[in-house]
C-alpha cells in the first residue's frame, strides 16, 4: 500500500448513514482490486462523486475511502481545492503529483515523464528546459500520458479530490477531460464538492458522473437516530431522548454543526438532559453564527494574529511562515498553535503529515477566520505574505497570489514579480493565469518605460483565448510614447496575428502595410513586407491580387534567401505562383529556395503559416512525398513543444489531405478526423475546422459515403457561410461537390459560378488547387453541354500550363465526362496516361474505370476488361468503395469475370491495422498514433500486436512487408 498524499494514517471519525455511498465504493474497489482474468482483460476503474452543501461530511467520507483503499493495497493520491488558491494554476495537479516526485532527482523525473518532461514539468512545479510556451491542450495531453502510465504502473490506483468546487480552473479542465479514461484504467477517481459553489466554467466537471451512467451521490442530512448516536458518543449514554431530538432539530441533521454543538455542550459542562434545552438552543445559535470568531477572540491577540496569518497563507501555511507574517516569535507562535488546536480552529497534528504544516479544523472554519479579518488589515497581511513567501523561495506564482489581493501602490517590485509569475504560468501552459497577473501589473501601474512591455505581454497572454482583447492591448502598446523599435516590431507582428485569428484579415494586412511604410530599418521593412504579403494572400476579399502578385514576383527575383524574412517572401512567392497556375517548375524553384536550411513550424516570432504553404506547394506540384516529409517534421516540432491545439490540428488535417490526393483514402480519413477532433477542442468556426470539414467531405465523397458527408456538413453548417480567410480546399467548391453528389445540379451551378467570380479577378486559376471549372462542367453537362465543354477545356489549358501530370489527367477526365463520341475514349486514354505518371492513385482509378466503361460501350470488351480490372484493384487499395462497386457493376454488365485482386503480403490486415503499422514504421509514437485516431494508447498497442501476429513476430520485418505492398521500401525507426 502507498498513500502518496498523506504518509501518516489519519484516525477514524464517526461516519453514520452513509451505507449506500460506502456500498458503491466497496463494489468499485472490489472490481478495481480483482486479479486479472485468464483472458488478460485489464482491471477497470470508475468515477465516484459526492455532492452536498458544507458540513455534510464529505471530507470525513473521503477520509474513510482513503482508509479502505489503503487497506486493500491501493496506491492513493489525494488533493484538496483551496478557497484562497483557486487562481493558482495547477494547484490541485501539483498536490497529486508532487508526493510522487518529492524524493526523486531530475533524472528520475525525466524517466517517469518520458518525452513529456519539458512540456509538463513547469505545470507540476519542476524546472524544465526552455522549449517555449506549450498550449493548454498540450499540457493536458502530457498530464493524460503521465497519469495513464502511473495508473498502470501503480495499479490499483485511487485518486481523491476534496473540495473540488475550489479547485483551480486549469486542474479542473484537465481532470474533466481525463476522468472518462478512468473507466479504461485500473483507477478509481473520487471527487467531493458543493454543487452550488461550482464555478460556471466547471459545468462539464459537474456532469462527470452523469457521463459514466450514474449520478453523483447527493449527501443527505442525518436522521434523528444518527444525531442521537453522535450526542451519546460525545456526551455519554445518559443523554436523554428529548435533548438528542432537539440537537437534531437545531442543527437540521448537519454533521459538522452537530459535532461542533456537542463539543460546545461539553465545554460548558451541560448535562445532556431536557432541562438544558434552552442553553442548547443558545449554543446552537452561536455555532451557526459567529462562534468561531468569538472562540478565536477569547484566545488572545497572539492567537488571533497567528490564525489570521494562517488563513491568509492558505494551503502554503506553515508554522514558520505564519509566524513571520504575523510578526510573532517562536514561543508566541508555539503557544498560539497549541491554543488554536485545543479550540478546534487548527487541525490536530496527528491529522497532518508534517508537524510544521498548518491546516484548519474544517474548511468552514478557515473561511470564517479569513472573512473575520478587517479588510484593510487583510490587504496589508497579503502584502506581508508576499514578501515572506518570496524570501522563503517558494516561487513567483505563490507571491503573485498575494499580490493579486493587494491594492495598487506603484511598486516596481510588485510589477516585476507579477511579470515573472506570468512568464512562469505561460511556460506551464496556463495563459489565463498569466493574463490575471499581467492585468494586475498594469493596474499597479508599471513605470512609463515598462508600460508598453506589460501591455505587449498582456496581449500575448490572451492571444489563444481572447484574440479581440489582445488587439486592444496591443494597439494600446503601440500608442505608448516610450517604445523600443524592436518591441514595436514584435507588437506589430502579434497585432496582425491577433487580427488574423479574429477573422479580420484586411485589418491584419493594413497593420503590417503601415508598419512597412513607416519602418526606417531595412530588416524591419522586409519583415513587415513578408507579413503584408502573407495576410493579403489569406484574404478572401483582397481587392487587387494581381498587383500584389506582380510586386511579390519582382521582389522575389532579387532575394537570395540569406535571412528568414527573405525565405518567407520566397515561400509566399512559391505559393502564389502555384495558386495562379504558373509553371510548376517556377513554384518548386521558389519553394526550394524558401526552405534553405529549413523552416520551423514553431518559431514564435514568425508563425507556421508560410512553412505550411511551402509544404503544400510541393503537394500540388506532384511531390507529395516531399510534402509529407515536411509535414511529419512540422508535426513532430509541434508535439515536442506541446503545441497540441490549432497547429497540430492543421498538421494532421493537411497530412490527411496529402494522403487523400495520393489516393490513400482510409489513412486520410483517420488523419483528418483526428485533426477535426483537435479543432473542435480549439473552438467553433475557427480556420482549423474549415480545413478539416472540407477535406473530410471530399474524402467521404470519394469513398462513396455521400450521406455521411451530408450529415457532416449539416452538423457544422458547412456551406452556409463563406469564410473571410482563404482555406484549402476552397469551402464553397467543396460544398458544390456535395451538392453534385446529391443530384442538386442547379444549386451547385450557382455556387460554382460564385466561386469563379471570386477567384478569377484574383488570378487564382490553377485547377490543381481549386477545380471549380471541372465541377461546373459536370453541373452544366445536361442543361448546357456547350458551356460544360468550354469550362472543362479551359481547365485543360490551365493544367497544361501548370504542367503537373495529375492536374492534366484530372482535367482531361473532366473534358471526357462532358464529351460524346470517339473523342471521349481518346481523352480518357490520355488522362490515364498522364495519371499513371502522377502520384494520384484515386484519380487514376477513376480514370481507369471511366475508360473501361467507355470501351465497353464502344464494343471493346477485352480492352475494357483490362482497364476495369486495373481500376477495380486501384479502387480497393484506395478504399474507394463506391468506385470499386461501380467497376464490379461494369464488369458484371459486360459479362466479364472478376479476377483475383493482388493484395500482397498484407491481405490479412484491416485498413486500420495497415495504417497504424505504417505510421509505426515511420517513427510515430503510440501517443501520436492514438492522437490521430482519437483513441487510447492501449488500443494502439493492441492493434500493433495484431499486426505483428499476422505479418510476423519481428516488428523490424514489417517495413519490408509494407514496402512490397506500396511499391517502395520503408525505413524502420521504431
Amino acid at each position: 500500500m502507498e498513500d502518496m498524499g498523506d504518509p501518516q494514517r489519519r484516525p477514524r471519525r464517526l461516519l453514520l448513514e452513509r451505507e449506500p455511498e460506502l456500498g458503491a465504493l466497496d463494489a468499485l474497489l472490489t472490481e478495481l482490486c480483482a486479479p486479472p482474468t485468464g483472458s488478460g482483460t485489464p482491471r477497470s476503474g470508475g468515477i465516484l462523486a459526492f455532492a452536498g452543501p458544507a458540513g455534510l461530511g464529505k471530507t470525513t467520507l473521503l477520509t474513510e475511502i482513503r482508509r479502505r483503499a489503503a487497506d486493500r493495497g491501493c496506491t492513493v493520491l489525494f488533493a484538496r481545492g483551496g478557497e484562497r488558491e483557486q487562481e493558482v494554476a495547477f494547484h490541485v495537479v501539483r498536490q497529486l503529483v508532487q508526493p510522487v516526485l518529492a524524493s526523486g532527482t531530475e533524472q528520475e523525473h525525466r524517466r517517469i515523464m518520458g518525452s513529456w518532461y519539458d512540456i509538463v514539468a513547469p505545470a507540476v512545479g519542476l524546472v524544465a528546459g526552455d522549449v517555449g510556451s506549450p498550449d493548454p491542450q498540450g499540457v493536458r495531453d502530457g498530464l493524460d500520458w503521465i497519469a495513464t502510465r502511473f495508473a498502470v504502473q501503480h495499479a490499483p490506483l485511487v485518486v481523491l479530490l476534496d473540495d473540488a468546487h475550489w479547485a483551480d480552473a486549469e486542474s479542473l479542465a484537465w481532470l474533466t477531460g481525463f476522468a472518462p479514461r478512468a473507466t479504461e484504467l485500473p483507477m478509481l477517481l473520487v471527487v467531493a464538492y458543493r454543487p452550488d459553489e461550482l464555478p460556471a466554467s466547471a459545468a462539464g466537471f459537474g456532469k462527470l458522473a452523469d457521463r459514466q451512467g450514474s449520478r453523483p451521490f447527493d449527501l443527505a442530512t442525518l436522521t434523528p437516530n444518527a444525531v442521537s448516536r453522535i450526542v451519546r458518543e460525545a456526551l455519554g449514554e445518559e443523554a436523554d431522548e428529548a435533548f438528542c431530538r432537539e440537537t437534531w432539530a437545531v442543527t437540521g441533521g448537519n454533521p459538522f454543526e452537530t459535532v461542533e454543538l456537542t463539543a460546545k455542550v461539553a465545554e460548558r459542562g451541560l448535562k445532556p438532559q431536557d432541562v438544558h434545552i434552552p442553553e442548547l438552543r443558545e449554543l446552537a445559535s452561536a455555532v451557526k453564527g459567529s462562534d468561531v470568531v468569538e472562540r478565536l477572540e477569547r484566545l488572545g491577540t497572539s492567537a488571533v494574529r497567528f490564525a489570521w496569518s494562517a488563513a491568509v497563507l492558505g494551503a502554503e501555511a506553515s508554522r514558520t511562515l505564519a509566524a513571520n507574517v504575523g510578526g510573532l516569535g517562536d514561543a508566541e507562535s508555539a503557544d498560539a498553535v497549541a491554543r488554536l488546536r485545543e479550540a478546534r480552529i487548527l487541525a490536530d497534528p496527528a491529522d497532518l503529515a508534517d508537524d510544521d504544516r498548518l491546516e484548519f479544523f474544517h474548511p468552514l472554519v478557515a473561511t470564517a477566520v479569513y472573512r473575520a479579518i478587517p479588510p484593510a488589515f487583510r490587504v496589508a497581511m497579503h502584502g506581508q505574505a508576499a514578501v515572506t513567501v518570496s524570501s522563503a523561495g517558494l516561487g513567483t506564482t505563490r507571491v503573485a497570489r498575494h499580490l493579486l489581493e493587494m491594492h495598487p501602490e506603484s511598486d516596481p517590485w510588485a510589477v516585476q514579480q507579477l511579470r515573472e509569475a506570468a512568464r512562469e504560468y505561460l511556460r506551464a501552459g496556463a495563459p489565463e493565469a498569466a493574463r490575471r497577473c499581467l492585468a494586475r501589473a498594469l493596474r499597479e501601474p508599471p513605470a512609463p518605460e515598462d508600460r508598453a512591455g506589460v501591455l505587449f505581454e498582456l496581449g500575448c497572454s490572451a492571444l489563444l483565448t481572447e484574440p479581440a482583447t489582445t488587439v486592444n492591448h496591443l494597439r494600446a502598446a503601440l500608442d505608448e510614447p516610450v517604445l523600443d523599435p524592436a518591441l514595436r516590431e514584435a507588437i506589430t507582428y502579434r497585432l496582425a496575428q491577433a487580427l488574423g485569428h479574429s477573422d479580420r484579415m484586411a485589418e491584419a494586412a493594413e497593420t503590417v502595410t503601415e508598419a512597412a511604410r513607416q519602418a526606417t530599418n531595412a530588416r524591419t521593412r522586409l519583415r513587415m513586407q513578408a507579413e503584408q504579403f502573407m495576410w493579403n494572400a489569406f484574404r478572401a476579399d483582397e481587392q487587387n491580387s494581381p498587383a500584389r502578385s506582380r510586386k511579390l514576383a519582382r521582389l522575389a527575383e532579387h532575394l537570395t534567401g540569406r535571412g528568414i524574412a527573405e525565405r518567407y517572401i520566397l515561400g509566399l512567392r512559391a505559393w502564389d505562383a502555384m495558386v495562379r497556375g504558373e509553371p510548376a517548375s517556377t513554384a518548386l524553384h521558389y519553394a526550394e529556395e524558401a526552405l534553405g536550411e529549413g523552416l520551423s513550424w514553431t518559431n514564435d516570432e514568425w508563425g507556421f503559416e508560410v512553412p505550411v504553404l511551402v509544404a503544400l506547394t510541393f503537394m500540388y506540384c506532384d511531390q507529395p512525398g516531399r510534402a509529407e516529409e515536411l509535414f511529419n517534421k512540422g508535426i513532430a516540432e509541434c508535439e515536442n513543444k506541446g503545441w497540441r491545439g490549432a497547429h497540430l490540428s492543421f498538421g494532421f488535417t493537411l497530412l490527411g489531405y496529402i494522403r487523400y490526393r495520393r489516393g490513400r483514402l482510409d489513412e486520410a480519413e483517420m488523419l483528418v478526423r483526428g485533426g477535426l477532433r483537435i479543432a473542435d477542442r480549439v473552438g467553433h468556426r475557427v480556420p482549423a475546422q474549415w480545413f478539416a470539414i472540407g477535406i473530410l467531405i471530399e474524402i467521404l465523397l470519394a469513398r462513396g459515403r455521400t450521406g455521411e458527408a451530408q450529415e457532416l456538413a449539416a452538423t457544422y453548417n458547412y456551406g452556409d457561410v463563406v469564410p473571410n480567410a482563404v482555406v484549402y480546399p476552397d469551402s464553397q467548391t467543396v460544398y458544390s461537390e456535395l451538392l453534385l453528389a446529391l443530384g442538386m445540379r442547379r444549386e451547385a451551378e450557382q455556387q460554382l459560378e460564385q466561386v469563379g467570380r471570386r477567384l478569377e479577378p484574383r488570378g487564382m486559376r490553377n485547377p490543381a488547387w481549386c477545380p471549380w471549372q471541372l465541377h461546373l462542367a459536370r453541373a452544366l453537362e445536361l442543361s448546357d453541354p456547350g458551356r460544360a465543354v468550354e469550362f472543362a477545356s479551359e481547365s485543360v489549358r490551365r493544367a497544361r500550363r501548370f504542367g503537373t501530370q495529375s492536374a492534366i489527367g484530372q482535367s482531361l477526365r473532366a473534358v471526357a465526362a462532358v464529351t460524346r463520341g470517339e473523342d471521349r475514349i481518346s481523352l480518357l486514354a490520355e488522362a490515364v496516361e498522364h495519371l499513371e505518371r502522377s502520384p494520384s492513385g484515386y484519380d487514376l482509378a477513376c480514370a481507369l474505370v471511366d475508360h473501361g466503361a467507355a470501351l465497353r460501350r464502344a464494343g471493346l470488351p477485352q480492352d475494357a476488361a483490362e482497364q476495369l480490372h486495373r481500376g477495380l484493384e486501384g479502387a480497393v487499395h484506395c478504399g474507394a468503395d463506391a468506385l470499386a462497386a461501380r467497376a464490379r457493376d461494369e464488369l458484371d454488365v459486360a459479362g466479364l469475370p472478376l479476377l483475383q485482386l493482388r493484395t500482397g503480403d498484407t491481405e490479412s490486415l484491416t485498413a486500420q491495422e495497415r495504417t497504424v503499422a505504417e505510421w509505426a514504421t515511420r517513427g510515430w509514437s503510440n501517443t501520436r498514433i492514438a492522437e490521430a485516431l482519437g483513441t487510447h494508447e492501449r488500443a494502439v498497442a493492441q492493434l500493433l500486436s495484431g499486426v505483428y501476429r499476422k505479418v510476423g513476430s519481428d516488428p523490424a520485418g514489417l517495413p519490408g512487408v509494407l514496402g512490397r505492398q506500396s511499391g517502395k521500401p520503408l525505413t524502420p525507426r521504431l
